[in-house]
């Protein structure tokens, strides 16, 4: 099993952007939430803007979106 990498919030934020679809739906203070459209549903998650984020903040942001860690991983190569 992978490790997940050390990431920020805007390197997360960044990421679900370019390659998971996400938009910014809206900030309230530090967090950031995300959504999009996919199949007549919408999927929303929520990010918040720390300079580095636990390994258990990240999978609960992946799991909210619906992302898989392995597709997570690929997706940072």
């Amino acid at each position: 099993m992978s490790k997940l990498p050390s990431l920020s919030g805007d390197e997360v934020i960044k990421i679900l952007i370019r390659k998971f679809g996400f938009e910014i739906s809206r900030q309230k203070g530090s967090h950031v939430t995300l959504v999009k459209y996919e199949s007549g549903r919408k999927v929303v998650t929520v990010v918040p803007l720390h300079p580095e984020l636990k390994p258990g903040t990240l999978l609960g942001i992946l799991k909210l979106a619906e992302i898989s860690k392995d597709k997570f991983l690929k997706a940072l190569k």
